[in-house]
């Protein structure tokens, strides 16, 4: 059983036990979410649920696991022959999310 659901703009693929790498959330580890955003809902022999836009009832619970931050990535710009040069680095800050249950709609 697994679930399409979207939070914070992104679409991830949830399945019990999966551990989801999302853009930074304001919560403590050990913290529960309910995501209520579930776009296909997949019920393994017995079908798939899609919805119009979001799948009624459907609900992903998920625990926060911890936070980290990403690789550095540099900003670089500049204009040839204008002695116009910026250089900035920024890392992503990402929150890990475990999926503890699906629990299906109707």
């Amino acid at each position: 059983m697994y679930a399409l659901v979207e939070f914070k703009g992104r679409q991830y693929k949830a399945e019990k036990g999966a551990l989801l790498k999302v853009d930074r959330v304001d919560a403590e580890p050990g913290a529960k979410l309910d995501i209520d955003s579930v776009l296909l809902l997949s019920k393994g022999e017995s079908g798939i649920a899609v919805g119009t836009p979001y799948v009624a009832g459907a609900k992903v619970s998920a625990v926060v696991e911890g936070h980290e931050k990403g690789k550095k990535i540099i900003v670089f710009k500049y204009k040839p022959k204008k002695d116009y040069r910026r250089k900035q680095g920024h890392r992503q800050q990402y929150s890990l999310l475990r999926v503890e249950d699906i629990i299906g709609g109707a």
